[in-house]
């Protein structure tokens, strides 16, 4: 079914992604991200150059100055992933989508003037810190505090899982400024990794996403200058993170219809090469049938997220929509990518190919940004009338 969001900007701006592709995200590439465990510093300067990072950037702070249309953000992420490289398109979306937010939307504009125009050329790497050891989707459970002193704040406690968490330089971290777990007790301060006290920690193994790195995170006495607190108020931390959620959750719905896709495509490649009995793979009846299935579940996968992305660059998009999207998104994922991995028998298992690395990566998406549960039970609320 022929996709129709994208206009002539969108188009060109393809063609600039695929020319990065083709110069930096090849085999020996990718195979140097997974076994270092991080996408190196030069090809994020290079995505910087290219202009493929920092999209909602102003362009006063030497962005694209895409505040609004995301559109140009999922063309990235549909060509990265269909490339076969989720762990860049991983750490594309950590510095685009959960770090650069919170500054362009809601930081002062001494924040912005500091950090802004180095995260858009990948200078600066971002990260978002929420989730502890002790508190995931439950983030009125977290225990890193952050006590008032004279000029700032002294950071202690400890991050677990956070993405890009290894190489990141400054982190927009959640913590407590107050007492107990009612939402203004929580604030984001912008923490710098060369602070004194703070320790990126270990990075941590994973089952998909090899090259691009999760970390534990600890802060020691950290202090953070006053003029760190986004939007310079306290107690509005959990607010602006519910504020960037749906942003949040409409990435991963974009790279949930993304890998879809390409596991399609990749697949029909693969069964018309692929023989068996003497025929090929996708002359087999049930192969077919499967695929036609497939195909289905990928256009309604990219009518539904294309409204999505429509309807957030009228700022149309709710909390409770961004659920949804989240949700059944991945779950459909899910089901296309066992399918896909089945129809490449043996091989689907190597992660020499890029069906094995995908079902890999893909089954996070059904864990972060909020569970799956936690989706439906916020729809679920807002069916019942609930607050």
């Amino acid at each position: 079914m022929q996709r129709d969001i994208y206009d002539e900007d969108h188009e060109a701006f393809r063609d600039v992604v695929k020319e990065f592709i083709k110069r930096h995200v090849t085999n020996d590439a990718r195979e140097k991200w997974d076994a270092e465990g991080e996408v190196d510093r030069a090809t994020m300067l290079a995505a910087g150059e290219a202009g493929l990072i920092g999209l909602s950037v102003p362009e006063e702070f030497g962005g694209a100055g895409m505040l609004q249309d995301y559109r140009f953000r999922a063309v990235v992420n549909e060509e990265v992933i269909a490339a076969g490289s989720g762990s860049l398109a991983g750490a594309f979306g950590i510095q685009d989508d959960l770090a650069v937010p919170y500054l362009v939307h809601m930081g002062t504009q001494e924040q912005k003037e500091k950090y802004l125009p180095r995260m858009a050329t990948g200078e600066i790497i971002g990260a978002l810190a929420m989730t502890e050891p002790g508190a995931g989707s439950d983030l009125r459970g977290i225990s890193t505090t952050a006590k008032k002193v004279d000029g700032g704040y002294i950071v202690n406690g400890a991050k677990t899982f956070i993405s890009s968490g290894a190489t990141a330089d400054l982190v927009v971290t959640f913590v407590k400024t107050g007492e107990g777990n009612r939402p203004d007790a929580f604030s984001l301060l912008l923490i710098e990794t060369a602070s004194e006290g703070f320790d990126h920690g270990k990075k941590l193994h994973k089952m998909g996403f090899q090259g691009h790195d999760t970390a534990e995170l600890s802060f020691t006495d950290v202090f953070v200058p006053e003029e760190n607190l986004i939007s310079g108020r306290e107690g509005q931390g959990f607010v602006q993170l519910m504020m960037n959620l749906p942003l949040e959750r409409l990435s991963i719905g974009v790279a949930a219809a993304a890998a879809a896709g390409a596991a399609l495509d990749w697949t029909v490649a693969y069964t018309k090469e692929r023989e068996a009995f003497g025929q090929r793979v996708i002359d087999f009846q049930n192969t077919r049938f499967q695929l036609a299935d497939v195909a289905a579940t990928v256009d309604a996968l990219w009518a539904y997220i294309d409204r999505a992305l429509l309807a957030y660059s009228k700022g149309e998009l709710s909390a409770e929509e961004a659920a949804k999207v989240k949700f059944w998104a991945t779950e459909r994922e899910w089901d296309v990518l066992d399918t896909c991995v089945q129809l490449h028998g043996g091989y689907g298992y190597i992660t020499e190919y890029p069906i094995a690395r995908a079902f890999l990566d893909a089954r996070v998406h059904r864990i972060y940004g909020g569970t799956n549960e936690i989706m439906r039970e916020i729809v679920g609320r807002q069916l019942a009338g609930k607050k």
